[in-house]
């Protein structure tokens, strides 16, 4: 195995140059087997990998691991399923994946049962009959898509209100950017003909009217989405609860390094608490949304480092919209708009540009890494201009900004983030749930560069994927299948010359992705020193066929030398 993209010029640690002066200290473990995946450019390959408490103490041939045994030592032969480092989620949002426990899922396969608008309201209906909300509460779903529905269109009012005129109902779209409200939700956030759009968003309308049609858009959805969520935060103790499942489903997946990547400051407060008290079993690094921020409390909890399990790493910016929600920010207008938009359309930002690059200075020259979502191409050029600014007439510190999505990035933007020593964050997995869309919103000459993972892999630049749980599940060996083979509901490859190996793929989630965090000398490989993140495979999946990586099982998790997922098939 050899890496096509040269090291990222990490402080790789050597491995053990005197077993004996450890035979004292046996280890917990040791792994032996033919599939032990190292990811480091040092060892690539290895018989044998041991752990002692939270960290890697051997990684070699199996003859020199002997030395470590011990009466209480574990031995885990390995047989046909991989050892590899722990998966790194590199943007995520566990707390909201946490709230939605207690949703309603109006998904669509693979993620949930909804085919049609009629099936949204009967789910509805059936949690209205057997669960009610509470007096003043509310009925949350999630996960719609229209681009997936049959009348290919979003739900509005009017379908809601065939559930309910009396409960207030509202629905998030599945990419969070978008939802839909009866007539009872509008009311009560008092959302009428006469309120305007607000900054960065959009309340929809009946058409040749100016009465809201429920649905709603970027800024449009805090109305009415966060002070629901921000009600739930009162009952601190069922978070919590919510906060183990979801850590648990993470780790079910493989993943060793969880990402909340839009906190706000009260979360930050009981992850915090709960990592005081040892319940947070994986790595969580927490990323404020940069609005109403204390940013010198921010510093002082970055400086902090981890605590327990929890610590800041950066603050975020929602620069734009989403592509299937058709309100990523582009130069190019769409080839198919929104419904009700007519004329040219590139969507538009959701910040106002002057007061996020002010922001952005002051957190870049405080030592603070920045966060950018930026979907479109134009969002895009807003991320790296407002690095190049704040660094203009300097040497480029080691800032590794991240541009999280970066889907519609044209080339000469690939070029600019190697330039710049940015870092953008892939959402690759877009290419198979929303690649046939992306067909029809962009054309195909763009669709087919969406998520250029192997143009930046080509320019030397680092750069991460992800899922963006809840958006879609945190299955990163269906990440990294989609990553590997581009392929889209409808089978058409999107765009052969952007896929990437299955060892690229898996350095993404891994090396990379402790790079993108600062976090190269603790994680990413199994190196002697390195956190003791492993992952148990079914399969080897740089010998797999590539169209069945998805289908790899997680065997078991380890984060810090402990098990915290462990798979019945392989105990």
């Amino acid at each position: 195995m050899k890496r096509t993209l040269a090291p990222l010029g990490l402080a790789t640690l050597t491995a053990l140059s005197s077993i004996p002066a450890l035979a004292a200290l046996p280890a917990d473990r040791i792994f032996y087997g033919d599939h032990i995946i190292t990811m480091d450019p040092d060892q690539p390959a290895a018989e044998a990998v041991a752990i002692r408490g939270d960290k890697i103490v051997y990684v070699g041939d199996r003859s020199a691991a002997a030395e470590l045994l011990g009466e209480q030592t574990k031995i885990v032969e390995l047989g046909d399923r991989a050892l590899i480092p722990g998966l790194i989620d590199s943007h995520g949002h566990v707390t909201m994946q946490a709230r939605l426990i207690d949703y309603v899922n109006a998904s669509s396969p693979p993620v949930g049962p909804v085919e049609n608008i009629q099936d949204i309201q009967q789910l509805l209906r059936d949690r209205l009959a057997s669960n009610p909300p509470a007096e003043g509460q509310w009925l949350m779903a999630y996960g719609y898509d229209d681009s997936l529905l049959a009348e290919k269109r979003h739900p509005t009012r009017a379908d809601l209100d065939k559930v309910s005129t009396d409960v207030p109902i509202y629905m998030m779209h599945v990419s969070g950017h978008l939802g839909t409200a009866n007539s009872a939700a509008l009311e009560a956030a008092g959302i009428d003909e006469n309120t305007p759009d607000p900054q960065g968003g959009v309340f929809r309308r009946i058409a040749g009217t100016n009465i809201p049609n429920g649905v709603v858009e970027e800024a449009a959805t805090h109305t009415l989405m966060m002070p629901q969520f921000l009600a739930s935060s009162g009952d601190t103790e069922k978070f919590k609860g919510q906060m183990l499942k979801a850590i648990d489903y993470f780790a079910s997946f493989g993943i060793t390094t969880i990402q909340d990547g839009a906190s706000n400051m009260g979360d930050v407060a009981v992850l915090r608490e709960m990592a005081a008290n040892g319940d947070i079993e994986a790595d969580i690094v927490m990323v404020p949304v940069a609005r109403d921020l204390d940013v010198a409390e921010v510093a002082r909890l970055k400086a902090e480092g981890y605590q327990g399990g929890v610590r800041i790493g950066g603050v975020k910016f929602v620069l734009d919209g989403s592509p299937q929600g058709r309100t990523a920010w582009t130069t190019e207008p769409y080839d198919e708009n929104p419904e009700g938009v007519e004329g040219p359309y590139t969507a538009y930002p959701t910040v106002k540009p002057v007061d996020f690059k002010t922001q952005a200075d002051e957190l870049l020259h405080l030592g603070i890494p920045i966060y950018m979502h930026g979907n479109g191409d134009a969002a895009i050029d807003l991320a790296m201009n407002a690095v190049e600014e704040a660094f203009e007439g300097e040497t480029l510190p080691d800032h590794r900004s991240v541009i999280i999505h970066a889907q519609v990035m044209r080339p000469d933007q690939v070029d600019r983030a190697k330039e710049l020593d940015m870092v953008p964050s892939f959402y690759s997995a877009h290419s198979f749930f929303w690649g046939d869309w992306h067909r029809e919103s962009f054309g195909d000459e763009r669709a087919f560069h969406i998520s250029p993972a192997k143009s930046a892999l080509e320019k030397g630049v680092h750069f991460t994927i992800h899922n963006d749980t809840p958006v879609v599940p945190p299955d990163m060996m269906r990440l990294m299948w989609i990553a590997v083979n581009r392929e889209t509901r409808h089978g058409v490859t999107l765009g052969a010359d952007e896929r990437l190996s299955p060892f690229d793929a898996l350095y993404a989630m891994t090396q990379a992705g402790a790079y993108q965090y600062f976090e190269e000398d603790l994680k990413g490989s199994l190196t002697v020193g390195k956190q003791a993140d492993l992952v148990v495979l079914g399969e080897d999946p740089l010998e797999a066929e590539p169209s069945s990586i998805k289908d790899i099982p997680v065997l078991e998790t380890i984060a810090r030398g402990k098990t915290i997922y462990l798979n019945s098939a392989g105990s």
